[in-house]
């Protein structure tokens, strides 16, 4: 028993293991397909054993190797599971709908400012072909400028057949332009042009189709400046024609 010892200990100190060579077997070992068929094994005497063990456990420790699997820990230090990352939420560019933006609703109604109050009414003299649309302007003050802008909205058939107004016709510059579904009337007073104190009314005519033609969607607006600076604005919309005759 003694000897063998010391036949064991001889061998330890004299083995110089071939790490490289260690290496490439375990690598080869774990990437290779494992065979169906082994051989069997010789079988191997305690001695053989105790030597092949003690051999083998010196090269690894004398080699520093260490085989060893990679996983992910947590903070206790307990391996954790890879979970796939939540879903990003759809974006506009991927076809998420988005709220609606809502139109600017209409200017509500405005029909005093200052010493400048205005009324809009459809005349009552309209047929099922004609109509026209009066605005009245009341100032307590002279006006140096007023702009006043007709909106007549596209129902089917509206086109132009004039417009007049109790001011003298020089003092006013009219345009009258079809902007993609309302038919404008835009007066402008000319520099230099006063408008008195008083009563004052501008009208606007135009055909359209046959039937009762409903004016909700009509309005006017109407800005001006007196002499001292006072910036006015009013604003309305048309009383239809059956309330116009009461």
């Amino acid at each position: 028993m003694q000897d063998l010892k010391r036949r064991l200990r001889d061998a330890a100190a004299a083995h110089e293991p071939d790490r490289d060579g260690m290496l490439e077997r375990v690598r080869h070992g774990m990437s290779s397909t494992p065979r169906l068929v082994r051989r069997a094994a010789r079988p191997l005497s305690w001695p053989r054993v105790t030597l092949i063990t003690l051999t083998s456990t010196a090269a690894l420790v004398a080699g520093g190797y260490t085989i060893a699997t990679t996983v992910h820990t947590n903070n206790s230090g307990r391996a954790a599971a890879t979970t796939p990352a939540e879903p990003a939420p759809p974006s506009a560019a991927d076809g998420a709908l988005t709220p609606s933006t809502p139109s600017t609703p209409p200017v509500p109604p405005r029909t005093q400012d200052g010493p400048l109050r205005s009324d809009g009414a459809v005349d009552p003299h309209v047929n099922a072909y004609w109509s026209q649309s009066d605005i009245t302007l009341q100032t307590g003050a002279p006006l140096d400028a007023l702009t006043l802008e007709v909106r007549i909205a596209q129902t089917g058939g509206v086109v132009s057949t004039g417009a007049w107004r109790t001011l003298p016709e020089g003092d006013f510059t009219l345009t009258t332009t079809d902007e993609g579904g309302t038919l404008t009337y835009r007066w402008t007073l000319k520099p230099g042009r006063t408008v008195p104190p008083g009563q004052h009314v501008f009208a606007v005519q135009y055909n359209h189709a046959a039937g009762s033609r409903p004016a909700t969607a009509d309005a006017y607006t109407a800005t001006a400046a007196t002499r001292t600076g006072q910036q006015l604005t009013v604003t309305g919309t048309f009383r239809p024609a059956v309330d116009a005759k009461s």
